[in-house]
């Protein structure tokens, strides 16, 4: 604990990139072991910082290709001096996966938690983007994200509060999604001021729902999440959609008038798009 601890400490880390080291060895080795990397794999990680992650990762890899934004976490990484491993200055979010290398990836991404609705948006692609290069690349995402954001990503329509939302649906839509385990602020340096979690997304080759139109979909769950404090109803009579209609598919559906989106299993979404279709 104390190496990673003193190497963290020895970096300035930048709070504009949302910089927060994994400094638990506890942490790293279930990363390693959780993502079940073969000889044969290629992992990509994202935001690999000073390289704790990384410097385990290329014991285990057939390559290990590490896109990083900062350039003086690039000149910690590249005293690794491992051949198997890549280091790319880059924005991921302007990344093109699908060129990185031949076959498959998978993703280890210890994340600044301000992108991860991007991140997640740009790995998987929108519920309505059906041949997205980058989700055809990757086969299963490691993701260390706040707790809170842990919960959104696994949650359903039974979930408390605000869990079951947008965040939800397209993480789900694309891919099986688990906790693995909760991880404290103390494990990271500096320390954030909330906890973490590891989240596993396995990377569907279809998506979740068969549906006639992904793009009237998706406007459907849009308006459903809109006004949180409106009924369903409502919410898709704001967002332009005809009254009538409307009327008829909660019927048809069996459904409250009174009810509100969050309410609504993904699976019903799916129905209620193609009766108001």
């Amino acid at each position: 604990m104390v190496d990673y601890l003193q190497r963290a400490k020895y970096f300035r880390t930048k709070k504009r990139l949302g910089q927060n080291f994994l400094i638990n060895p506890d942490v790293i080795s279930d990363i390693i072991e959780f993502s079940d990397i073969q000889p044969d794999d290629t992992i990509l990680e994202i935001g690999p910082g000073v390289g704790f992650v990384t410097e385990q990762l290329i014991k285990h890899a057939k390559k290990v290709i590490a896109v990083e934004l900062d350039e003086e976490a690039i000149k910690e990484l590249e005293k690794l001096e491992a051949e198997n491993l890549e280091i790319i200055h880059a924005d991921i979010l302007k990344t093109d996966l699908s060129n990185l290398c031949e076959g498959s990836l998978k993703v280890v991404a210890n994340i600044p938690y301000y992108i991860t609705s991007p991140i997640i948006a740009h790995l998987l692609g929108e519920i309505d983007d059906l041949e997205n290069k980058n989700r055809a690349k990757i086969t299963d995402i490691m993701l260390m994200v706040q707790e809170e954001v842990a919960r959104r990503i696994v949650a359903t329509e039974k979930s408390s509060g605000k869990q079951y939302g947008l965040l939800t649906i397209l993480s789900q839509f694309w891919a099986d999604c688990t906790i693995l385990r909760p991880v404290g602020r103390r494990s990271f340096y500096p320390a954030p001021k909330v906890n973490s979690a590891l989240v596993s997304m396995k990377v569907r080759k279809e998506p979740l729902l068969k549906l006639s139109d992904y793009s009237f979909f998706r406007k459907v769950v849009k308006a459903g999440f809109a006004q949180r404090r409106k009924t369903l109803k409502n919410c898709l009579l704001n967002a332009g959609f005809d009254r009538g209609k409307i009327g008829n598919a909660l019927v048809k559906l069996g459904l409250d008038e009174n009810i509100r989106g969050e309410k609504l299993s993904i699976a019903e979404f799916g129905k209620l798009s193609e009766v108001l279709k």
